[in-house]
């Protein structure tokens, strides 16, 4: 992978920014994303923010190799600390960390987000706390995709303010936040895949919890992982 041949998965981000669009790349792994959109005309410049020394330097030297440095800004920072007050930005992608550190990110730094139109996020696990935020925040979820790549099941999740209940209105809520209403609503095989694999690995969970003698009644994590399977068995179904 490189600039000019993305992953799969990082060119399904990149296909979703604004066109013609200024983003910041949270984690940016060798400013790969950046430096493809604005080559390839996708966007008219970034930020790249990185927090440790090897991926800002590694950054650095992919931005300069292009000879980008005078639209692509590589910074060094936490989160979204790197974004400057009152900096225009259209969008912000975060791809490739987990949606616990992803919802972390954005709540810590989500004052800098006022202005921003998009945001397109792709977790590698645990979408679903992606989800609660967006829904507390109001930031509706306007697409929604799933593909697997190297043998890995991604999901990227893309949003925008509006009325952030509207994809829920035709699943139940607790079923959408955890498999995405939108994916559900199209289950394509790779959804069918990794959701018939969940629910296989709780059923195992659940027979060793109960051949250690637990049951729905005495045991917290029986009930939260029978409450998923019946969630997801339902949106199979």
């Amino acid at each position: 992978m490189n600039e000019l041949k993305l992953s799969q998965r990082l060119e399904k981000v990149a296909n979703y920014l604004p066109e013609n669009s200024i983003f910041a790349d949270i984690g940016s792994d060798h400013a790969y994303l950046p430096c493809h959109a604005v080559l390839e005309g996708k966007a008219q410049g970034a930020i790249v923010g990185e927090i440790t020394d090897g991926p800002f330097y590694s950054a650095q030297k992919q931005v300069l190799r292009c000879e980008l440095s005078d639209v692509i800004s590589v910074r060094k920072g936490d989160g979204l600390s790197v974004i400057e007050d009152g900096e225009h930005l259209d969008c912000i992608t975060i791809a490739g960390m987990g949606g616990g550190l992803i919802k972390k990110i954005l709540e810590e730094g989500k004052k800098k987000l006022v202005n921003v139109k998009r945001l397109v996020l792709q977790p590698n696990i645990h979408a679903i706390y992606i989800r609660q935020w967006l829904l507390e925040n109001d930031w509706e979820l306007i697409d929604e995709t799933i593909l697997e790549e190297d043998n890995k099941i991604y999901e990227i999740l893309v949003a925008e303010k509006g009325d952030p209940l509207k994809p829920y209105q035709n699943i139940e809520l607790q079923a959408g936040l955890l498999v995405g209403p939108i994916l559900a609503k199209e289950k394509s095989p790779i959804f069918q895949k990794k959701w018939s694999h969940e629910i296989n690995h709780w059923k195992t969970i659940l027979k060793q919890l109960e051949d250690a003698g637990y049951t729905y009644e005495n045991n917290d994590k029986y009930r939260e992982v029978t409450g998923q399977l019946q969630l997801v068995q339902e949106v199979l179904s």
